[in-house]
Formats: C-alpha cells, sequence, structure tokens
C-alpha cells in the first residue's frame, strides 16, 4: 500500500469524488480551501492506493509537531479489508517526528448512526488512538480528538493548529465542548 501526494489529474477527482460522498456537507472544507493549503503545503492531500487502484484518501494538516488527519475515508467497495489500519501505520511512517492527531464525531451524542460512530471509535483505539480528556465542538459539530498513543495535546495547541493554519476568524469556531 501507497500513500501518494497528490495535486492534480484524475487522482484528484476521484479524492474529491470520495471526499464529497464520505463526509457530511458541514464537516467538509471547501475543496478550494484545501487546495489552497495544500499549494502552501501546510496540508498534503495524498490517495491511498495498492498495485495502482485507487483505495482511499488521507487530507492532512502539517503544522510544527503535528500531523492532523483532517479526513480520511476508504472507497466503499474496499472498506472491511484492513485498508484503515495499513493506512494509519504508513502515516506513522510518513511523519515519523510528528504527533499524529485526528477527531471524530462524539458517539455520545444523540444521533442517528450511533452504532457507525461506536465502531469508528473502536478502530481508531484498537489502532493505538487515545481519546484526549476533552471534548471539541468544531464547527458547531462536537468531535472527540484522538492522538497517537499516550501523547497529550493540550486543547490550547489543538486549538492553535486552526488559528496559525487558517485564521484566527476560524479559530473561534473551535471550542471545548
Amino acid at each position: 500500500m501507497e500513500l501518494k501526494l497528490c495535486d492534480s489529474g484524475e487522482r484528484l477527482e476521484r479524492i474529491k469524488e470520495l471526499y464529497c460522498a464520505a463526509f457530511p456537507s458541514e464537516e467538509r472544507k471547501p475543496f478550494s480551501l484545501i487546495l489552497e493549503k495544500a499549494a502552501e503545503r501546510s496540508m498534503e492531500i495524498l490517495s491511498i492506493e495498492q498495485d495502482g487502484e485507487f483505495l482511499g484518501l488521507a487530507i492532512m494538516i502539517l503544522h510544527r509537531e503535528i500531523a492532523l488527519l483532517d479526513y480520511f475515508a476508504v472507497t466503499p467497495e474496499r472498506r472491511g479489508e484492513g485498508i484503515g489500519t495499513k493506512t494509519l501505520d504508513a502515516l506513522r511512517s510518513r511523519y515519523p517526528d510528528k504527533i499524529l492527531l485526528l477527531e471524530i464525531e462524539d458517539p455520545d451524542e444523540p444521533c442517528d448512526n450511533r452504532d457507525e460512530r461506536l465502531r469508528r471509535r473502536a478502530f481508531y483505539e484498537r489502532n493505538r488512538m487515545e481519546p484526549m480528556p476533552y471534548r471539541v465542538c468544531l464547527y458547531g459539530v462536537k468531535m472527540l480528538v484522538l492522538t497517537d498513543g499516550a501523547v497529550s495535546v493540550p486543547f490550547e495547541r489543538y486549538r492553535a493548529i486552526f488559528e496559525e493554519v487558517f485564521s484566527k476568524k476560524s479559530a473561534k469556531n473551535v471550542r471545548l465542548a
């Protein structure tokens, strides 16, 4: 399995299509913003591939010592094959000197997809991701923040990612829940 940096062409179109299909509109950043930040090198758009086959996407925010897995999706027809676990291992290898961080929808919030949220949390915990002792409200969506292993990332440090990569205005939409 490979992670390929992507900034144009058919591969980018496949990523955008999966991105729009896999994430609710209220959780998606404008794709043009992701492209802009990728051009500035504060984000990376990665295609997950094996033997030339597109398997999914990983969109990363890179800031100082943190690699935030902002968006991660495997194509529907390839889910349940261990690609997610292999991708997390590949991300750890790609960013060996960074703390891997991610957010998931809070499974304790009332919702229609609680079972899916619980499975997602169990997947990440099986893969050595541990929840921080705080929950966040990220652009109106309550999320858990998970980090690789026992590394703690204080809320203020997490929020600084949004302030410094995007803007102070953007960071106002990131608060403790």
